[in-house]
C-alpha cells in the first residue's frame, strides 16, 4: 500500500478520535437545547470549572487561596494531602450538580417563558461569572491534570499496523487517550440516548423544550427538569474538561473549546444527541484530511482554524437544520 495513502488514513483516523472531544462538548450544548429551547454560551466555560474543580481536589488546594492570604495576610495554598482521581471525580460530580441547582434557584426560576434571545444572554452572563469565579476560586495558573489515563500513541497499534508500509512506515500513531476518549464518548452516547428516547424524564424533557407554560399544566415540574438536564450536561462537562485537560493541561483557554463545538451543532443539528457525534467525528476527520491533502501543500498550512467553520457555513446555507435536526415548520 502506498505510504502516502497510509498516511492519510493515519490523519484521518487521528480526526476522528479528535471529532470525539469536540463531540463531547456539543452533547451538553444538546442537552439544554433540549429541555429549555436555548444555546447554553456557558458550556465550555463548565467545562473549564468542571476540569479546575477537579485538579484542585486532587491536588488538596484550597479553594479562594489567593483571596484568604490577601484579607488575612496567611500563607496558605494546599492541605497538605492528595486525593485519588476516582474520590476526585465523585466530588466534582456533586459540585457540578450544586451548580445546576444553583443556576436554577437563582437564574432559570425567574425566566420561564421569557424569549429565547433573554435565557441565551442569561448563559453569556454566567459563562463570564463562571470564568471569573473558577479564577478566584483555583487560580489563573495553567494546571496538570493526570487521572491515570495513559498517553501517547499505541505500541501495540503501531506494531501491527506496520507492515502496512514501506521499510519508513511504522505503523499508525493513535494517541491511547483519544481511544479512551472514543469508547467513553460511545458510552454517554448510548446512555444520553436511551434516557432521552425511553425514560418518563427524557419524555418530559422534550415537552418542556416545546412549551413551559403546557408542561406546566399537565404536571411536569420544570425546576426538577432543569436541574436534572443541567446536572447531567455538567457531567458531560466534567468528562469534556478531564479529557481536554489530561492532554493539553488546564488552562482558561479550554473554555474556547465551546468555539469548535459550534461547527459540530450544524452538522449533527441542536436536538439530536447522535448528531453530536457525528458532526464531530465529520469535523474532525474533514479537517485532518484537509490540512493533509490541501493546506499543507497547498495554503500554507493551519487550515484547521477556519475548515470547520467553511463546513458549517454551507450546511447553514443547504441544510440548516442539520444532518439530524428536526425541520421546523411553521403554518400561518
Amino acid at each position: 500500500m502506498p505510504d502516502q495513502l497510509l498516511y492519510a488514513i493515519e490523519a484521518g483516523v487521528n480526526g476522528l478520535m479528535a471529532g470525539v472531544l469536540y463531540a463531547l462538548v456539543a452533547l451538553g450544548f444538546v442537552l439544554i437545547f433540549k429541555s429549555s429551547g436555548i444555546f447554553n454560551y456557558a458550556q465550555g466555560v463548565f467545562a473549564l470549572f468542571a476540569a479546575l474543580t477537579l485538579v484542585g481536589i486532587m491536588d488538596g488546594q484550597v479553594p479562594f487561596s489567593h483571596l484568604i492570604n490577601a484579607i488575612f495576610g496567611t500563607d496558605v495554598h494546599h492541605f497538605g494531602w492528595h486525593a485519588h482521581a476516582i474520590i476526585g471525580i465523585v466530588l466534582t460530580v456533586v459540585v457540578m450538580v450544586v451548580l445546576a441547582i444553583v443556576v436554577e434557584r437563582f437564574i432559570l426560576r425567574h425566566l420561564v417563558n421569557q424569549p429565547d434571545i433573554i435565557l441565551f444572554m442569561a448563559t453569556i452572563g454566567l459563562a463570564y461569572f463562571m470564568e471569573g469565579f473558577g479564577d478566584l476560586m483555583w487560580g489563573s495558573d495553567i494546571k496538570k491534570l493526570d487521572i491515570g489515563i495513559p498517553q501517547g500513541g499505541s505500541f501495540w497499534i503501531e506494531e501491527n499496523t506496520a507492515f502496512l508500509g514501506g521499510e519508513g512506515f511504522y505503523g499508525f500513531f493513535i494517541d491511547q487517550l483519544d481511544i479512551i476518549a472514543a469508547i467513553v464518548a460511545a458510552v454517554l452516547v448510548i446512555a444520553l440516548t436511551l434516557f432521552s428516547q425511553y425514560t418518563k424524564q427524557g419524555r418530559a424533557l422534550r415537552a418542556v423544550a416545546d412549551d413551559h407554560q403546557a408542561a406546566l399544566s399537565v404536571g411536569i415540574s420544570l425546576r426538577f427538569i432543569w436541574v436534572l438536564v443541567w446536572s447531567i450536561a455538567g457531567i458531560v462537562a466534567l468528562v469534556a474538561g478531564a479529557m481536554w485537560g489530561s492532554k493539553s493541561g488546564v488552562q482558561f483557554s479550554l473554555s474556547l473549546i465551546a468555539l469548535k463545538a459550534l461547527p459540530v451543532l450544524m452538522l449533527g443539528g441542536f436536538t439530536s444527541i447522535p448528531g453530536a457525534i457525528v458532526g464531530g467525528l465529520i469535523i474532525g476527520m474533514g479537517e485532518k484530511l484537509f490540512e493533509f491533502a490541501i493546506g499543507a501543500p497547498f495554503l500554507g498550512g493551519a487550515t484547521e482554524n477556519w475548515f470547520a467553520y467553511v463546513l458549517a457555513l454551507l450546511f447553514l446555507v443547504f441544510r440548516p437544520q442539520g444532518l439530524f435536526g428536526e425541520k421546523i415548520i411553521e403554518r400561518v
